[in-house]
């Protein structure tokens, strides 16, 4: 299916709702409309420029090794972990004009069993994935990840569960 299916309210991730204290209007987007952006070539080009951008300038780090601490939510300056290069491109796309609505910080779960976090663009043509780990951008269902909550479509501070319906096949290990 194109579009991701939602289920109900669920919790927030902690490194969130840390971000939220620090960023607070981050967190208070609201928003009355739920269509998803109309993806046009120039929608396409904003998505695929930021995409490179971030993943080409900021370098991959753990928080613990940028930190001290196992989980820290920022935006990165030249060095980051996943969910650092989902803020900030999640950033750039609304400063370029795309709807709060459309931009969704998600959770899920890589093969290897580790949690990561990318961007979700909601669309016409369905939900697309811009992450770290891939160059390309992707339909959700054509990623191998396990998808577990999202950001709402109506409130940038509420999560919601994600009905992930895909038989993910997963390798053993021998």
């Amino acid at each position: 299916d194109p579009a991701m299916k939602t289920a109900g309210v669920t919790t927030q991730p902690i490194g969130h709702y840390e971000f939220c204290l620090a960023y607070s209007a981050e967190c208070k987007q609201y928003s009355n409309a739920t269509a998803p952006v109309q993806l046009t070539r120039k929608v396409w080009s904003d998505l695929d420029d930021v995409n490179n951008f971030f993943n080409v300038t900021v370098e991959p780090v753990t928080d613990q090794d940028l930190w001290g601490v196992s989980e820290k939510w920022s935006y990165p300056a030249r060095r980051g972990d996943c969910e650092d290069y989902v803020i900030a491109k999640r950033k750039e796309l609304m400063a370029r004009g795309l709807p709060v609505n459309a931009l969704l910080i998600t959770v899920a779960r890589q093969q290897n069993g580790d949690g990561h976090a990318v961007l979700t663009v909601r669309t016409d043509r369905g939900d697309f994935v811009l992450d770290n780990l891939e160059p390309k951008i992707l339909p959700w269902d054509k990623t191998t990840y396990r998808f577990l909550k999202r950001q709402s479509v109506r409130n940038s501070g509420q999560w919601v569960s994600i009905s992930d319906g895909r038989e993910i096949l997963v390798g053993s290990v021998n």
